[in-house]
C-alpha cells in the first residue's frame, strides 16, 4: 500500500496583516482581504528529506510533495504533469553576444501551459476539502487548466473569458466539459461576474491569488528550476507578469530552498509586461507598493492583460527584494521576438514567453543586465494556442513550375 505523502503545513498566513489561519478549511482571502500564503515546518522538511534525496525520485512537480499541502495520495489530481525542458537559444546567444540564455519550457505540461502546475494543487486541495463547484474569470489558459482539472476530479466548472480570448483556449475549455461564456470586458470583469454569482450558485472563486494553493502548485517552477540546475539558480528570471502568481511562487520557493541551505544564490527577478497593460511596471518605476489600475489595456500577450493583480505588492515585493526591475515591451517587439524564436532556434514560444525575449533584448542594449549573466526565460504557453500569422501561398501542380522563383521567396511560382 503507497503511504500518504509527509505534509509540513503549519497553516495558512496573511500576506498582508500576518494573522494565521487553519489550513484544514475552505478559505479564500484573509478575514483582512488579503491573499493567503501556506506556511511550512522547513525544520521539519529538513529532517525529512534533503535535496539528493529529492532529485533521485521520478521528475515531475509531484516529487517535491514535501513542499506542497495536499494531505492524502487519494486526493492529487493529476494529469501526468511532466519536467519541462530547458531549451537554449544559441542564435539569440550568438547574436547578442549573450554567455547564455535559455528558455524554461511551460509549454509542455498538460493543456500546453504553466497553469496546470497551479490548477493541479488546487484542485487537488479543493477535492480534499470537499468543494465540488469551481468558478474562474480567466484570460484562457487558465480556464483551459481548471476544466481540465475539474473534469479529472469530477467537479462542475464555470468559467468567463473577455470576449478576445483566443478561440482555441474557449473551445478548449468548452471541450473539456466546463460552462463558458464569452464577456464583453477584460478579465476584471469577468471577475466580478464570479463574485455576483457566489451566493446564488454556491461555487468557490479559483480567482488568481483568492485562493491559497494555485500559487504553491506554481511554486514548483523554482523548485524544479533549481533541481535541474543541481542547485545553482540563474543569475536573471525574465517573467511574464500578470496575475503574478508565477514570479510570487517561485520566489517563495526561492526563500523556502535558502533557509533550507538547499541553494546559496538567489537570482534577479524580472517582471515583464506590455507596454499597453503595465501596472507593475509603472509601480516598480515609481516605488509604490500596490499599482494603480491600467486604464484602456490591450496587447496581444493576452495572458499578461491584467490591468490590477491583488497579488502586486507580492510581486514588487519579490522584484525588489531580488534585486530585479519591472520592464515594458511592445506588441510590436514581441511579434519580431516570437519570430525570431521560431525562424532561428526552432522554438515556438506564446506571446507573453515571446514577451520575455523581447525584455531580455530591452534589458541588454540599456544595460540592465549584463551579458555575461545567465538567463533564464520562461514561456508560459505554447504557440499553437495563439493567432498566428496567415500563410496563404498556393501552388497549381498541373502548370509548370518555377523553382527559381520558388528560391527567390516570391509567392507566385505556377508558370
Amino acid at each position: 500500500m503507497i503511504a500518504d505523502p509527509p505534509t509540513f503545513v503549519t497553516g495558512l498566513v496573511c500576506s498582508g496583516a500576518g494573522d494565521r489561519y487553519g489550513a484544514n478549511h475552505i478559505r479564500g482571502l484573509s478575514d483582512a482581504g488579503w491573499p493567503l500564503l501556506v506556511d511550512y515546518d522547513l525544520d521539519g522538511i529538513a529532517a525529512s528529506v534533503d535535496r539528493d534525496a529529492v532529485s533521485g525520485r521520478p521528475p515531475g512537480m509531484w516529487r517535491y510533495r514535501e513542499f506542497l499541502p495536499v494531505r492524502t495520495r487519494d486526493n492529487i489530481v493529476s494529469l501526468g504533469e511532466v519536467e519541462t525542458p530547458i531549451v537554449s537559444l544559441p542564435d539569440v546567444e550568438q547574436r547578442l553576444g549573450s554567455r547564455s540564455v535559455l528558455v524554461k519550457d511551460e509549454s509542455r505540461l498538460p493543456t500546453a501551459s504553466f497553469k496546470a502546475r497551479g490548477m493541479a494543487v488546487a484542485v487537488s486541495m479543493a477535492k480534499e476539502l470537499g468543494l465540488t463547484r469551481l468558478a474562474l474569470p480567466t484570460n484562457g489558459n487558465a480556464g483551459a487548466a481548471l476544466a481540465a482539472y475539474g473534469a479529472r476530479a469530477g467537479m462542475e466548472v464555470y468559467v468567463f473569458c473577455p470576449e478576445d480570448t483566443p478561440e482555441v483556449n474557449v473551445r478548449e475549455i468548452a471541450l473539456h466539459g466546463a460552462r463558458v461564456w464569452r464577456v464583453n470586458g477584460l478579465i476584471g470583469d469577468c471577475g466580478k461576474v464570479v463574485q455576483a454569482g457566489a451566493d446564488e450558485m454556491q461555487w468557490f472563486d479559483m480567482s488568481t491569488l483568492k485562493e491559497p494553493y494555485r500559487i504553491e502548485g506554481k511554486k514548483t517552477m523554482g523548485l524544479e528550476l533549481a533541481d535541474q540546475l543541481d542547485w545553482d539558480l540563474p543569475d536573471v528570471i525574465f517573467y511574464p507578469t500578470g496575475g503574478g502568481t508565477g514570479i510570487i511562487g517561485m520566489w517563495k520557493a526561492f526563500n523556502e530552498l535558502e533557509a533550507l541551505g538547499w541553494i546559496t544564490k538567489k537570482p534577479r527577478m524580472v517582471a515583464v509586461q506590455a507596454e499597453g497593460c503595465a501596472p507593475i511596471v509603472k509601480a516598480w518605476a515609481e516605488g509604490t507598493d500596490h499599482a494603480e489600475p491600467w486604464e484602456g489595456a490591450h496587447t496581444i500577450a493576452t495572458g499578461i492583460r491584467v490591468p490590477a493583480a491583488i497579488g502586486d505588492f507580492l510581486i514588487l515585493r519579490a522584484i525588489r527584494q531580488s534585486g530585479g526591475f519591472a520592464i515594458a515591451v511592445s506588441d510590436e517587439a514581441i511579434n519580431r521576438a516570437q519570430a525570431a524564436a521560431a525562424q532561428r532556434d526552432g522554438l515556438l514560444m506564446s506571446p507573453e514567453g515571446a514577451a520575455t525575449l523581447a525584455a531580455f533584448e530591452k534589458a541588454l542594449a540599456s544595460a540592465l543586465i549584463d551579458p555575461d549573466d545567465q538567463v533564464m526565460l520562461f514561456n508560459c504557453g505554447h504557440g499553437l494556442k495563439y493567432p498566428m500569422p496567415p500563410s496563404d501561398q498556393t501552388l497549381d501542380h498541373i502548370r509548370p513550375i518555377d523553382f527559381a522563383a520558388m528560391a527567390a521567396g516570391r509567392a507566385d511560382v505556377s508558370g
